[in-house]
């Protein structure tokens, strides 16, 4: 089962509201999910980011991949480090041979 960590509409017309959730990959978006990990809203001014920090992480060690959209905003708040590829399984990064 692929599982992805990703946003899912919610609020009004014209006025949406998100929640970030990990669901399979082949549900859709505002289907059935697995686990609620956090919101955001991009109405006001700056953009509401609230995430479960120890959640996300769990899910990214256990495999969750992240959406492009979803990847910026952990970037942005902090969670994963830019331009690295997801926390590996293990916690430990391999040495390239020389």
């Amino acid at each position: 089962m692929a599982v992805k960590i990703r946003l899912t509409r919610m609020g009004d017309k014209k006025s949406p509201f998100y929640r970030v959730i990990v669901a399979d990959s082949r549900s859709p978006r505002d289907g059935k999910f697995i686990d609620l990990v956090g919101t955001y809203n991009p109405l006001v001014e700056p953009a509401e980011v609230k995430l479960d920090k120890e959640k996300i992480l769990k899910w990214i060690y256990s495999g969750a991949q992240p959406t492009d959209t979803v990847k910026a905003l952990l970037i942005q708040q902090g969670i994963i480090p830019e331009g690295k590829k997801a926390p590996a399984k293990t916690g430990a990064l391999k040495k390239k041979k020389e």
